[in-house]
């Protein structure tokens, strides 16, 4: 199973959380980090990919595996592929009820 390399996690105040990754073909992409969400005990997290300008045009979305070592504050969280067809569905539905809840959260007033 293969893993992306994490390169580096940025959290710049008023500035969306972005994390670069190092792909098997050797390029780098830094993608927002939309969120992390668990699915059946395991943690999954959602990447939109950016392009130089840093934006994401294509509306495409990544999911992967996310592991983060409770133990050791000073290691990077891995990704791993989601190959399971039934796996990436069930991240895929999670999403959507994200995604369904985000848009309800904005519309009510506070």
């Amino acid at each position: 199973m293969e893993n992306e390399h994490v390169n580096e996690f940025e959290d710049e105040k008023d500035e969306e959380m972005t994390v670069t990754l190092e792909l098997d073909d050797g390029t780098s992409v830094t993608c927002a980090i939309v969120t992390i969400l668990t699915v059946q005990e395991q943690d999954y997290i959602a990447l939109l990919p950016l392009d130089d300008k840093a934006e994401n045009n294509e509306g495409e979305v990544w999911f992967y595996r996310y592991f983060e070592d409770e133990n050791d504050e000073d290691s990077d969280p891995e990704l791993s592929y989601i190959e399971d067809d039934a796996e990436y569905e069930l991240v895929a539905d999670a999403f959507d009820e994200f995604l369904d809840s985000e848009e309800f959260d904005e519309l009510m007033p506070e």
